[in-house]
């Protein structure tokens, strides 16, 4: 926003300051500036005093871009024992009526073609086309789940033409956990993961052969409500092409005089993920101190001297992984001052419990608030900037389950049970990555089943506020059963991988199988997304006319 401004209006960085409170969610749609942002200081200078712009919620859902907006057709071959030979993908991109980044999109369902599948020869065509819409831009997955939705379809379309179990089709086929790194068909080279591992953890956690034989029983005997069972094993790619984040650690004396502060400065800017609990905890991991001694600062220009946008689930890889250095840093240079205060060699010096004592002799130690008076008398700073760029993009994935009951005479389906098994890495909170999953995973059943923006042939908007547009609630939902498996990164220190987006990659296509599943018997090979029950009905009234 700031660049943007300076360049717009001919400033220079320090004529602007630009603050980001909490923001409540971004997924994608506001990491770049829209032209009313833009617009508001040229309004402040005409009429001589602040400017406020606030949109309704319709002007929101008419004017923030919009997400997917992909139309595909597949084309997967293989032979009869299940393995998947060649795959082929054409794509049209609705890219809106203005550039944003329909174009791009394209390139990264291209980069994630194949999944967490072997396949060896894969193709993807894709088209670029202007609309009279609202133009499309990043939304929470960008590219990653449309590349999962297409083969993960292909996958159950080509079990049912085999006449194989889905499941049984996707191990056929799953990179081996002994080939990472792993280079695709089109390129792209995974650092870790075990997929199968993962379909191993899926399946643990639920009673597979149950399932379809409850599924089975109710086909039997004709019920009206019929069972669907949907499994999806997905690769995303997270901090796409590497490089660094700010993170800076300082401790001071407390303004009160009691103990020591501790301030980080971090370029990510967190809108709901965390940041601030994530990196404070980094932070009192190395030092020793507590949390509460602990100040994160983000999101303002005058104190924050560089920043990059939060998005593509690159916070905890980079900005976490400097922050985690910086406080090294600041941990030796306080090692240095106490080994001198204890007369002993700096290797020798440890930090147990906020604590500097010699190896092996905890009763002689030296506390923070001596360590920070020693080095302020010697003018010594307690500073430290990490320095870390990451060479490329890391490698999520998982494994999710979805049960739908659907009723045949109106075609809704009910999502019954959603199971994600997801692998980020190592995981530095558990809870906030468990939040991150489970708003995944309620945006994926969201796009699987009710959400969609629809145009009239004049490319006027019909659901332009929530009494058309159909959004999830915990009403439609039901409890998530999430289990974690981790496969750290070689690429930073902390062997970290991205969350903030495997439950929209994963969760979309399972719930989609499981609304198919559940009318397959009837002819139905494929319904679009979402699968609404109006799609769903006409779908099965058009298998049984043919």
């Amino acid at each position: 926003m700031q660049e943007r401004l300076c360049e717009w209006y001919s400033l220079d960085p320090s004529m602007v300051r630009v603050i980001t409170p909490d923001v409540g969610g971004g997924f994608g749609a506001k990491a770049s500036v829209y032209p009313e942002e833009t617009l508001v200081p040229w309004l402040a200078r005409a009429v001589g005093r602040p400017v406020r712009y606030t949109e309704t919620r319709s002007e929101s859902m008419n004017g923030l871009g919009h997400g997917r907006a992909q139309t595909q057709k597949l084309t997967i071959g293989g032979s009869r024992d299940g393995r998947v030979t060649a795959y082929q993908l054409d794509v049209v991109q609705d890219a809106g009526a203005y550039p944003r980044i329909g174009a791009i999109l394209p390139f990264m369902t291209r980069m994630m073609l194949t999944g967490v599948y072997d396949i060896a020869a894969a193709e993807l065509s894709s088209a670029a086309v202007v609309t009279n819409t609202v133009p499309i831009v990043a939304y929470r997955g960008a590219g990653r789940p449309e590349a999962a939705a297409a083969i993960e379809r292909a996958m159950d379309l080509f079990a049912a033409e085999i006449g194989m179990d889905p499941v049984d089709v996707r191990r056929r086929n799953l990179i081996a956990a002994d080939r990472f790194p792993f280079t695709t068909v089109t390129g792209t080279t995974y650092d870790s993961g075990d997929y199968e591992g993962g379909l191993d953890k899926l399946l643990a956690a639920v009673d597979y052969a149950a399932l379809r034989a409850e599924q089975q029983q109710r086909r039997d005997r004709g019920d009206i409500v019929q069972l669907g069972i949907g499994v999806s094993v997905y690769v995303e790619v997270t901090a796409m092409s590497g490089g660094g984040e700010l993170g800076q650690v300082e401790v001071t004396p407390s303004p009160t005089g009691d103990g020591v502060a501790v301030r980080v400065v971090t370029g990510t800017t967190p809108y709901g993920q965390g940041h601030r609990t994530t990196w404070a905890m980094l932070v009192a991991d190395t030092l020793g101190v507590p949390m509460d001694s602990i100040t994160v600062i983000h999101g303002d220009t005058d104190l924050v001297a560089r920043g990059s946008v939060t998005g593509g689930s690159r916070s905890v890889q980079l900005g976490g992984t400097n922050v985690a250095r910086a406080a090294t840093l600041v941990a030796d240079q306080a090692r240095s001052v106490a080994a001198r205060l204890l007369e002993a060699d700096v290797a020798d010096v440890v930090i147990t419990d906020g604590v500097f004592h010699v190896a092996g002799a905890p009763a002689i130690s030296r506390t923070w608030t001596e360590i920070v008076a020693a080095a302020h008398t010697s003018s010594l700073t307690l500073f430290g900037e990490g320095d870390f760029e990451q060479a490329g993009g890391s490698f999520p994935s998982g494994a999710h389950l979805a049960v739908v009951e659907l009723d045949t005479e109106t075609g809704r389906a009910v999502l019954r049970q959603l199971v994600a098994v997801d692998d980020a890495g190592k995981i530095i909170n558990p809870l906030l990555a468990e939040g991150q999953i489970h708003g995944g995973l309620a945006q994926g059943v969201a796009q699987a089943l009710f959400e969609e923006f629809v145009y009239d042939a004049d490319g006027n908007p019909l659901t332009s506020n929530f009494a058309d547009y159909g959004i999830v609630s915990a009403a439609e939902l039901p409890s998530f059963q999430t289990v974690h498996a981790e496969t750290p990164s070689p690429l930073n220190d902390l062997g970290a991988k991205g969350i903030g987006e495997s439950g929209t990659i994963g969760a979309t296509p399972a719930v989609q199988s499981a609304v198919v599943d559940a009318v397959a018997h009837l002819g139905v090979r494929h319904i679009d997304m979402p699968c609404t029950s109006q799609r769903v009905w006409t779908a099965m009234q058009a298998a049984a006319a043919n």
